[in-house]
């Protein structure tokens, strides 16, 4: 199965902090997108694509410069921008967002497993991200608990079934200078 980096955002939540695109603010000294590329490229994920926007031309050219496919998206925000490339690849596809620095192979591997070809929606419970003091902005209450999507997904044909994850890498996604604090301190 092919995977897609979703990697053209505008970031405007980490400035005025970091001035970098947001994939590429460095954490622990290496770019997120590149954490997130190494990590699908170490698994059983096929070809990886980077999607890219006019939004992120640094992170065009970074990506370019270190043979990375990419997929220029229109930048017309993410939902508009994941269909226009899902419209280009063969499903079931692998989503995976830039700013998921902690991502690892092995989570990768399992959520493809999970998955079976079929669509999958991992989520963290939201408590988890609390106590890790990881930002929260989207969570969402389903049968009386509160979970968060962890930006790591699996689009098929079939009907979207959810996975909870209790692990804290995928806890961390990169939205607030916060969050670059704490994927840094965990990555350490």
């Amino acid at each position: 199965m092919d995977a897609l980096v979703m990697c053209g955002g505008e970031g405007t939540r980490l400035r005025p902090e970091y001035e970098a695109e947001k994939p590429l603010v460095d954490v622990g000294g290496i770019p997120m997108v590149d954490r997130v590329i190494e990590a699908l490229a170490a698994s059983h994920a096929d070809d990886v694509f980077a999607v890219v926007s006019p939004q992120t031309p640094a992170t065009r050219s970074h990506l370019v410069d270190r043979g990375v496919a990419v997929i220029d998206a229109p930048g017309e925000g993410y939902v508009a921008d994941l269909q226009y490339a899902l419209d280009r690849v063969e499903r079931p596809v692998l989503t995976a967002v830039a700013d998921l620095p902690l991502l690892e192979p092995i989570l990768v591997d399992r959520t493809l497993a999970v998955a079976g070809g079929g669509s999958l929606t991992v989520v963290v419970p939201a408590e988890l991200k609390r106590r890790l003091g990881a930002s929260a902005d989207s969570a969402f209450e389903r049968d009386g608990r509160e979970f968060a999507p962890t930006g790591l997904n699996v689009v098929g044909e079939a009907d979207d079934a959810t996975y909870v994850s209790y692990d804290a890498r995928l806890a961390v996604n990169v939205n607030r200078p916060s969050d670059v604090e704490l994927a840094a301190a965990l990555c350490a």
